[in-house]
């Protein structure tokens, strides 16, 4: 049978990192860029937890697809949690990773590294193909905000989000570091066994 798993993201950079988390467990992957009739989400919830499982349900509902959806962002204690879930958005509807890497920094001109502290955040929401949600999860990952951006690996705010025992930004380590260690590979990690059982049980083919 062939398992086919929508990841509800246009965002290509996010759909290739999930795409490489879960190739190994036998989906055929897919991404919205795949369904011209997908309809564009608006991420109005309250928490990651509220976007991701909105994401999942409306367009699992539209394609007739088992699709994941998923939302994350960074957190900086020193600001009080922002940017959070507008971590996409922290320059406005026109941002892109270079303003809100300035901006960021900007925000933490004068704090010292030692309170810098941060920590990124991944839900994931799991629907079956009539909108009903399915498995749900969420990871976080903590670290810190670097002086400077450093690296060119990831996305995001991956050049500045430090892994203290490493020493190095996301931005440094690279996609094989990042695959075990980020908030999403976490995340994955823990939906993934949810998945299978649905799988095994039958209720995957079901939901076709």
């Amino acid at each position: 049978m062939t398992r086919i798993l929508v990841l509800g993201t246009h965002n290509r950079k996010k759909g290739k990192e999930l795409e490489r988390l879960l190739a190994p467990y036998g989906f055929q992957l897919r991404t919205l860029a795949d369904f011209p009739d997908a309809v564009e989400v608006v991420e109005d919830g309250d928490s990651f937890a509220a976007n991701a499982q909105k994401k999942a349900v409306e367009q699992a509902s539209r394609l007739g697809q088992w699709l994941i959806g998923e939302d994350s962002g960074l957190a900086v204690d020193a600001l009080d949690g922002a940017p959070g879930i507008y971590s996409a958005r922290y320059t406005g509807e026109d941002a892109n990773d270079k303003s809100n890497n300035r901006y960021l920094l900007e925000q933490l001109t004068n704090t010292p590294l030692a309170r810098r502290t941060a920590h990124y955040t991944c839900h994931i929401t799991l629907s079956d193909p009539g909108g009903n949600v399915r498995a749900d999860c969420e990871a976080r990952c903590h670290g810190r905000i670097a002086m400077e951006p450093k690296g060119s690996s990831g996305f995001g705010y991956d050049p500045l989000f430090e892994v203290v025992e490493y020493h190095r930004t996301f931005g440094e380590l690279g996609e094989t570091v990042k695959s075990v260690l980020s908030h999403r590979s976490r995340a994955i990690a823990q939906i993934v066994p949810q998945i299978l059982v649905l799988v095994e049980s039958g209720e995957w083919a079901e939901g076709h």
